[in-house]
């Protein structure tokens, strides 16, 4: 069969794929290579289990008309059809697949009518249809193509396959909850809960209580019929930790004692409850640093940090912003009922040079402003907010060029400027009231500082 003639029709339907009656891939359409993150010339002549094991196209072979299938794959659940394909003379050389639905967070609004598939591909009861809503993420929602998110994605996928505590660190807005996410969403525990729980969020003398629970009576204020605490909520599957350097160190003996021994001691009993749970913390500072600071116990350190994952700052991947703006903004548009399309080239030139200290969800609230004050479908640079900016700084180059300090100050004066007369359209009379400087003085600087009307 030429599938050539067919590329145009076939590179429409996402997660397009078709196998021989052995499985062998005649043909792979470049969106479902990309989601597969495979080489798609490559793919062709491989066996289909190589690169998607838990396909069901083998199963089906035999069909007589499309079907509608469900997957539960390392890459989060989905819906496709697989439909029979024959030649020219009507002889059947194989298979078809494509998706319908390719992300698992789509299918939130069909959990009605996804009752029935969860219950027997996760071998669901009511706690596990709970523990799908409380997993947003897969692997799929990391965006990016540069190396070094590439590398985080493969060390995810490692990670997952081990029952290991894990270690994420990172700067604020980097993504580390959608790391521990990905990481259940593909272990052996993803048909169990997801429970988190933030160090930092929860008084000290409430946070052994939240952690391990309490019988009935244990104290003033506690309910009458005692409580779980989040160790117990999360037996069998994954437990969160977030901000865990905000542990106190009176608890983190107790912490301790829980990873080591493998069960917990609620307040007020008598007797240890065995708990298995896989363990995932994560922070914005270095524990070993903290270690050397007299912060956190070193025996603890060594128990969490069996596996260290380390999100990267945007800013370490300028490559991978218009990827990862487009998909704010199409996030972005379902939930305000939007239709923006992107930014302009400029725009973004101008999103890549910036340091963002907040990363990923500094970036959104940027993207979130400038969609409410752009007036047509794209993103223009006057629709930033510039209060919400703050510019990269590059030493070396400021040093090269003089004194450092007068460098960054011209720097930062050159930037007001710029927006101030962006925002009035290149009206120097407005632009030096706003500034509340003389106009012939705008001149000056604008003259000084090369700024181009």
């Amino acid at each position: 069969m030429n599938f050539a003639e067919m590329e145009p029709l076939f590179e429409s339907l996402p997660g397009l794929m078709i196998i021989d009656k052995e499985g062998k891939t005649l043909y792979m359409s470049q969106q479902c290579a990309d989601y597969f993150g495979v080489d798609r010339d490559s793919a062709v002549g491989e066996d289909v289990r190589k690169y998607f094991p838990e396909t069901t196209m083998l199963d089906n072979m035999d069909i007589e008309k499309p079907v509608v299938v469900f997957y539960n794959s390392y890459l989060g659940i989905g819906i496709s059809v697989n439909f029979p394909v024959y030649d020219k003379d009507g002889t059947k050389i194989g298979i078809g697949e494509y998706d319908v639905v390719q992300n698992s967070e789509k299918l939130y609004g069909l959990a009605d009518d996804y009752r029935g598939f969860l219950d027997g591909v996760l071998n669901a009861q009511s706690s596990h249809l709970t523990t799908f809503g409380r997993t947003r993420y897969t692997i799929n929602d990391i965006q990016g193509k540069s190396l070094i998110m590439q590398e985080l994605r493969r060390k995810i996928i490692s990670t997952a396959t081990t029952n290991s505590t894990v270690a994420i660190y990172g700067e604020t807005g980097t993504g580390k909850e959608l790391v521990a996410h990905a990481i259940h969403n593909l272990s052996n525990r993803r048909q169990e809960k997801f429970v988190k729980i933030n160090a930092a969020s929860i008084p000290e003398n409430l946070i052994e209580a939240e952690l391990f629970g309490y019988e009935k009576g244990s104290f003033t204020g506690a309910l009458d019929e005692g409580k779980k605490g989040k160790f117990e909520l999360a037996d069998k599957g994954t437990l969160f930790i977030d901000e865990i350097n905000h542990l106190p160190m009176a608890m983190q003996p107790k912490l301790l004692r829980a990873l080591q021994e493998r069960e917990i001691d609620p307040i007020g009993s008598q007797e240890p409850v065995p708990v298995d749970v896989r363990i995932i913390t994560a922070s914005n500072e270095d524990l070993e640093g903290l270690v050397r600071k007299g912060r956190f116990r070193e025996d603890l350190y060594y128990r969490l940090n069996v596996i260290e994952i380390k999100t990267p700052p945007l800013r370490d991947h300028p490559e991978d912003m218009a990827e990862i703006i487009q998909s704010i903004i199409e996030e972005l548009n379902v939930e305000n009922g939007l239709s923006k399309v992107g930014v302009d080239v400029e725009t973004l030139a101008e999103l890549q040079s910036r340091y963002w200290k907040g990363n990923v969800r500094e970036l959104r609230n940027v993207i979130e402003s400038a969609m409410a004050f752009s007036k047509d479908d794209t993103i223009h640079l006057s629709d930033l907010d510039s209060t919400h900016l703050s510019r990269h700084i590059d030493l070396e180059k400021l040093k090269a060029k003089g004194n450092i300090i007068d460098q960054a100050r011209n720097e930062a004066e050159r930037e007001v400027i710029t927006r101030v007369l962006q925002r009035f359209k290149g009206n120097k009379t407005q632009a030096a009231k706003y500034l509340g400087i003389a106009r012939p003085l705008l001149y000056q600087k604008m003259d000084r500082l090369n700024i181009k009307d």
